[in-house]
């Protein structure tokens, strides 16, 4: 019985503990998709002269630039844009 007990005390401990992880691994993830972007933009930007597209489908369809496709956020979904300035926009979680 109080082996049960010792165990419901912990289940109760960490189980918040293990499902706040999966929101602070995706934020992670969506801050290194950001990055990943930002500097793939400021590559294409010294290799074309111009920024890409707002939407990066010009960007986002070049192997040399995403092999594995362009990313999309993993925390809502959402696909990344960039401002004027080649920085993404939104994503801020």
């Amino acid at each position: 019985m109080a082996f049960a007990a010792v165990l419901a005390i912990v289940a109760k401990l960490a189980i918040p503990r293990l499902a706040g992880g999966k929101q602070d691994s995706d934020d992670a993830a969506c801050m290194a998709n950001v990055g990943h972007i930002e500097v793939q933009a400021e590559i294409w930007r010294h290799d074309t002269g111009a920024w890409p597209a707002s939407d990066l489908s010009d960007i986002g369809g070049n192997i040399n630039y995403f092999p594995s496709g362009l990313p999309q956020c993993p925390v809502t979904g959402a696909p990344y844009t960039i401002d004027t300035s080649g920085r993404v926009v939104g994503h801020n979680h």
